[in-house]
């Protein structure tokens, strides 16, 4: 029986080791949490951080592993690359999968092929950081290079917030870097899903839109997407192009990434992130409902080196896909269930209404007495909904107004 190892096994990353056994594997997993979730439902686990390359590496070694998966994790994904090179295992090459990894060195190799990027210099401390400052106008964005889910981005108004953007961002910084950029006024919804390249070609991607709560403290800090696609098609084909090219540039091979993008003045479209992993946040799943596509079965049989561009091409066309997208059947969203107020949990309740009409699925692993935060970004989502709609109108309206569904209770 193959061995996969798979990097991680928060409650995010269950649904992965589940399919990878259900896909007949010997499954391995790995991470410094001997309690997460995942972890009971593989044939073995180490307690291995998934961020030390060399000690993944060992064990890989040691096991005697057929493929290594980083699924929905930016901090792993280097190390799986890292790992599937030394020992000649399929994955995409591991300095194109750090350059995606981080900020600084994304914007900076944007920058080198003429993408539309925003203007971006990256630092190491507050000192450089102040002498450049200038170069930009305000607003901008401050962010750490190696973090996801808004953490540690700020949007600063005035170079006197600097220092504490810059704290702020390094406190979450894995490698002590950060990035200043141009902040993009966007037109429309920011771009977001998850997209699949097969030895190097963009073979599909589902692509919705992003959205928010103006009243979180960071009114830029995503609560989910929603699907299908509203705003016009040529920004996706032209998205499509973005992505190929990259994909090529970089000499990807068979991986699955999690898409941000924008449109901005003039109608460019700017690749904002194009993470080297699925989506979190439930993205594949709520696709698999929404198209009938299943990429977390392609990211492991990839991993694998058992997956091929006919395969996908021929699941795409017996979806009724065309290129590389699929039509969606109904109208989705994923929705990160957060708390306004910072306190102990208590209860959730649903409006019965709601759950029966809209509630598919609802993930969390929250006990009584948790501590939970205002939500300021992921690192404060106490669980994550995947809901269905009957209409656009519905959707967005039930998206607007959801704290009507739901109550929260803190101790």
């Amino acid at each position: 029986m193959k061995k996969v190892l798979m990097l991680g096994g928060s409650l995010y990353q269950t649904y992965a080791i589940k399919e990878a056994k259900r896909l007949g594997y010997h499954v391995i997993t790995c991470d410094y949490l001997p309690t997460n979730p995942g972890h009971q439902f593989a044939d073995e686990y180490y307690n291995v951080s998934t961020t030390d390359k060399e000690a993944v590496l060992a064990l890989a070694e040691k096991l005697q592993i057929d493929g290594i998966v980083a699924y929905a994790s930016d901090p792993a994904a280097p190390t799986a690359a890292y790992v599937a090179e030394k020992l000649g295992l399929p994955t995409s090459p591991y300095k194109s999968v750090e350059i995606l990894s981080n900020k600084d060195l994304f914007r900076n190799f944007l920058q080198k092929h003429n993408f539309n990027c925003p203007k971006a210099m990256g630092f190491i401390t507050y000192e450089d950081a102040l002498a450049h400052i200038d170069e930009f106008q305000m607003p901008v964005m401050v962010k750490p290079v190696d973090a996801s889910g808004s953490r540690g981005i700020t949007k600063m108004t005035d170079k006197s917030q600097l220092k504490a953007c810059v704290e702020e961002a390094l406190s979450y910084s894995r490698g002590k870097r950060f990035l200043v950029e141009e902040f993009i006024v966007k037109k429309g919804h920011q771009i977001s899903g998850d997209a699949f390249s097969v030895d190097g070609k963009l073979v599909f991607h589902c692509l919705g839109n992003e959205f928010y709560d103006p009243n979180c403290d960071k009114d830029f800090a995503p609560l989910g997407e929603c699907w299908p696609f509203q705003m016009n098609h040529r920004y996706i084909e032209d998205l499509e192009q973005q992505l190929q090219r990259l994909m090529t540039l970089l000499d990807m091979k068979s991986n699955a990434y999690n898409v941000e993008a924008i449109v901005g003045e003039y109608d460019k479209v700017y690749l904002l992130e194009l993470g080297a992993r699925s989506g979190g946040s439930l993205i594949p799943q709520v696709t698999e409902k929404a198209t009938g596509i299943n990429m977390v079965t392609w990211v492991i049989k990839a991993a694998m080196g058992e997956l091929s561009i006919v395969e996908c091409e021929q699941e795409i066309a017996a979806r009724g896909g065309v290129g590389c997208e699929v039509p969606i059947s109904g109208y989705w969203s994923n929705y990160m269930v957060h708390s306004d107020v910072t306190g102990e949990f208590k209860s959730i309740h649903f409006n019965e209404e709601f759950k029966k009409k809209h509630l598919i699925d609802w993930v969390t692993d929250l006990k009584v007495g948790d501590k939970i935060h205002r939500f300021r970004g992921a690192e404060d989502c106490i669980g994550e909904f995947i809901l269905k709609y009957d209409n656009m109108n519905e959707m967005f309206q039930v998206i607007k107004d959801i704290e009507k569904y739901i109550s929260i209770q803190i101790l």
